[in-house]
Order: C-alpha cells, then structure tokens, then sequence
C-alpha cells in the first residue's frame, strides 16, 4: 500500500488551474524566443534547482558553481568531497532533461537505482544503485532525534514496485503536478536507498513533470522553492510521515505545501523573464554602442545578475574558443564594463557600476507571494473565497 491521490477539492483543482495559467504565461514568454538570454535563463534555472536541492542535505555550493556544474566545468571554491556529491546529482538532472521527451522511455525499478548511481557512485560505502541493505533512520542533529523510521528492509523490493506501477498508470486522472508530488511523497516515504533518498524524490518529481511535457524540463523543478524553506519542508513531511510509515494517512497536507511551492516558484519564474528581457535588451544596446561582439552580452547579462563571470563558463555560452573568450573578457574589461579579480586560474570579473545600474533600473520591487489556498490572496474564487471565510 501506497501514500494515496487525495481527491481535489474545489480550493485545490482552483489553485492547480491557476499554476497552469502561470505556466502558459511563461511558456509564451520563453517559447519562441530564439535570443541567447533564454539558454542563459535555462542554465540558470538548471544550477539553481541543483543548488536548491542539494542545500537540503547540507551540499551548499554558490550559484557560480552551480553554473559550473550545469556547463560541466570545474568549481571555482567548492571543496572535493561537495563537490562530488553535486556533479552526481547534476548528472542525474542531466538525465532527465535527455528522458523527457524519449518516446521508448519507461518507468523501472533499475531506472530509479541507476538515477541513484549516478549521484552516488563516488561513494560506494552508500550502496549505489542498490536498495538499503538494512533499517534507516531520519535523526534531527539539533535536537538529537529520531524524527522517521524507514519501512522494514524486507518491504522495500515490493513498496518500490509498487511505486514503478504507479508511476506506470496510476491515477491517470490526476493532473500531473498532483501525480509528481505523490511520487516524491511516496519515494521519500519509503526511503529505500542508504543515502540520498530526498535527492532522489525531488529528482523523480522533475522527471515525471518533464515527461508530462507540460514546461520546459529547465522550469519544471520547484527545488529551488524547496532550498529556500527547508524547514517548512521537513515539517510538512513530518507530519504527514508523523515518524514512520504511514501510508494510511492523509497527504493533503502535503499536497497543498507542494501546490503552493509551484506556485510560487511559477511567479518568481515569470519576474525573472521580464527582468531578463530589460537587462538583454539594454545590453544589447550598450554592446553596439561600443561596437563589441553581440556575444559578449552573455558575460555581461550574468555579471548584471551579479555573478562571476570566467572564461570556462562564458565559453558554452558564447560559443567560442578559450582564446577568443579571453580576448573578449579583456576587451570588456578594457572598455570599464567588467571588473577584473583574482590570478590565472582564479581570475573571474564582475559588473562594473554601469552594468550594475542595469540591473538595478531592469529589477522590479521584491513582495511577499501569495499563498494560493488565502482567501485575501485572490487566487481562489469569489465563491471559495467565502468557503474559506466560514
């Protein structure tokens, strides 16, 4: 038995429709634009969900080196042993993105144990690739307790099965943002690997939202959300779990944390397009002002961002050699428009004042997002409004 579909009430199919329209508005925003600033957004949106998803579990590594990971170069100040761990799991997104769309793909219990190979192989002491060979224990370090106790060893080879059947044809009804966060529930539940478990649930929730095709795989992920209100994560789990399994009990609770986690990651999405397109399009021109390549604009849109900018990751993005990117980051630097730091293999550059003006007239105000299941919020109806307000 599995952690079952809640069925929707009106406030949820409300909410769920309105992620959709978010969604369509960002894929109209994204869709059809050829401009470099979209593969740029996209890297970004990939190194951020793997940021997010691997400061869950205590990996916490700068978003340049998220962007390093993402592009497959070396970190910039990373040590080795994170370092590990986040080019296993950026190997495992990688596989994602190329699954989402293959027409012979099919969900199987060796197709979750090779995902969890490959964020795991560097360390074989946590059993790659394998189901855990005993008990599992979730242990709260600051208040030095055990706060979930994995199933038996003995019913994970049938809970996973279990699970692949599921993931196979299980409530074909259920709009696939329910059917993904029932699966990262599930997965997470039965903790069925020796390390990695929540790394795992919150890669399966992107895969089953990427092959439902309904965003871009890039823009599907809510684990930057996630990275952002890790304790307000563990305690959804924890009350559902309520400290071991359960799979009898309600996961609405759940349901709704992840609806409002798509939500809202969806508004900072759209605010991040907009804000792109200025930034592009005033570096644009800037860059014929001073009749620089146009390719140049991609080391300036993320030193605008207030990134650090190095030849290894302007190179993919620009699309040029190691030798001409290091003529254009000198010719940028030349002409005051980055600024230079650090030594031969450490050198990196950041936005000059002009190019951090940019972004600050590009930026919209910052506010608190709603949360879709408030009344006050203006998501729901007028009439689940007053639903609520009883």
């Amino acid at each position: 038995m599995l952690y079952r579909t809640p069925k929707l009430d009106e406030p949820e199919t409300e909410v769920v429709d309105s992620i959709e329209s978010l969604r369509k508005r960002l894929s109209r925003q994204i869709g059809g634009s050829p401009r470099r600033w979209y593969g740029m957004l996209r890297r970004n949106a990939l190194a951020r969900a793997i940021q997010g998803s691997n400061s869950i579990e205590g990996y916490n590594v700068s978003v340049e080196d998220a962007i390093a990971a993402a592009e497959g170069e070396e970190p910039l100040e990373t040590d080795a042993a994170t370092w590990a761990e986040i080019v296993g799991y950026r190997n495992a997104m990688t596989y994602v993105l190329q699954l989402s769309d293959d027409q012979h793909f099919a969900f199987t219990s060796g197709l979750l144990r090779s995902f969890h190979f490959m964020m795991l192989q560097h360390d074989l002491t946590k059993n790659p690739g394998r189901w855990r060979p005993g008990a599992i224990f979730v242990r709260n370090d600051e208040r030095g307790e055990i706060v979930y106790e994995g199933p038996d060893v003995d019913l994970v080879p049938q809970l996973m099965t279990d699970l692949v059947v599921w993931l196979r044809k299980g409530d074909p009804k259920a709009p696939a943002i329910v059917r993904a966060a029932m699966a990262h529930l599930n997965l997470v539940m039965i903790h069925p690997y020796s390390d990695g478990n929540g790394r795992m649930a919150r890669c399966l929730q992107t895969l089953v939202l990427a092959r439902e095709g309904i965003l871009a795989p890039h823009f599907c992920s809510i684990e930057e959300y996630l990275g952002r209100n890790t304790q307000a994560y563990y305690d959804v789990l924890g009350a559902v779990g309520a400290g071991s399994w359960h799979p009898e009990r309600d996961a609405r609770p759940w349901l709704r944390f992840v609806l409002t986690a798509h939500y809202r990651q969806a508004q900072t999405l759209l605010r991040r397009v907009r804000e792109s397109e200025r930034v592009w399009d005033s570096l644009e021109k800037i860059v014929a002002d001073r009749g620089l390549p146009d390719r140049t604009i991609c080391a300036l849109y993320d030193a605008t961002f207030g990134f650090r900018v190095r030849n290894s990751t302007y190179r993919p993005a620009a699309e040029v050699s190691e030798n001409v990117a290091s003529r254009d980051l000198t010719r940028l630097v030349e002409v005051k428009l980055l600024v230079p730091k650090g030594e031969k293999r450490g050198r990196y550059y950041t936005a000059s004042p002009l190019i951090r003006n940019v972004r600050e007239r590009a930026s919209e105000p910052r506010r608190l997002v709603d949360d879709p299941f408030d009344p006050a919020s203006g998501v729901l109806s007028s009439g689940q409004q007053q639903l609520f307000s009883q």
